[in-house]
């Protein structure tokens, strides 16, 4: 005995079974090309040392400079290191390393050391220059020439994510540790600043006024200068005045 089956049931039972299908699916992540998500939970990048934050960072600065890297910054608690790196003649690969000591609430001997590895990469941008040729009944053709080679230009640059390679890091920084001495420089700087003691208030007494001392008597009389002549002694005596009975005598 057959029944009649409505279209209008077979396509609302076709819709359910695609619909429960859909929701059995499991989503499909969509792919990321060239780029590594965030673990925050990972700590590559991190380790605790029974040292000194100003000792973890001396033993990184000599952890680093036993691999052939330039310091380029160094402090109490933070050494920045940087090597360069040529694959090929066009290539070029610079790699710094930052290292961050803090110290922990477990005690003045113990610290956590934080590195973070930068690559940067670069390649040679070669000049194309232009040059002008005459050529007769054509006129004057600008050609393309290669010129020489110009200045390295960025192509990249990224923090390094190999786990291994901060493992490798981190395990030479324990072989430092026992070796490394804080520099006195680091030292002082890691040391907390010392109170400056007041300036005394007494005020040194002043010196007493010196004994005025007497002029040195001369050693000889100064040489008196002979008084100026009187107008008397200088002029000639007038004649004296003939007297009153007396005659002047007579010419012969």
């Amino acid at each position: 005995m057959s029944f009649p089956v409505s279209p209008r049931r077979v396509s609302l039972a076709l819709a359910t079974l695609a619909l429960g299908a859909c929701t059995s699916l499991k989503p499909v992540p969509a792919p990321l090309v060239n780029y590594q998500p965030e673990a925050f939970d990972a700590s590559s990048f991190a380790r605790h040392f029974s040292a000194a934050p100003a000792r973890t960072c001396e033993a990184a600065r000599r952890a680093l400079l036993s691999q052939g890297y330039l310091v380029t910054s160094n402090a109490a608690e933070q050494v920045t290191a940087r090597k360069y790196f040529q694959p090929d003649a066009e290539h070029h690969v610079q790699l710094e390393f930052r290292v961050v000591c803090t110290p922990e609430s477990l005690g003045p001997d113990t610290s956590t050391a934080f590195v973070s590895g930068l690559k940067d990469q670069y390649l040679v941008r070669k000049v194309k220059e232009s040059a002008s040729l005459g050529v007769g009944g054509l006129g004057s053709l600008s050609l393309p020439i290669e010129g020489a080679l110009d200045s390295m230009v960025k192509v990249s640059s990224e923090t390094v994510a190999d786990a291994d390679l901060y493992e490798r890091f981190f395990d030479l920084i324990g072989e430092y540790l026992d070796k490394a001495v804080v520099p006195t420089a680091a030292a002082t700087a890691a040391e907390p600043t010392a109170t400056a003691k007041p300036a005394a208030t007494a005020v040194a007494p002043a010196r007493a006024a010196a004994t005025p001392v007497p002029a040195a008597a001369a050693s000889a009389p100064a040489e008196v200068a002979p008084p100026p002549a009187t107008a008397a002694s200088t002029a000639p005596a007038a004649p004296a005045a003939p007297a009153s009975g007396a005659q002047p005598a007579a010419s012969s």
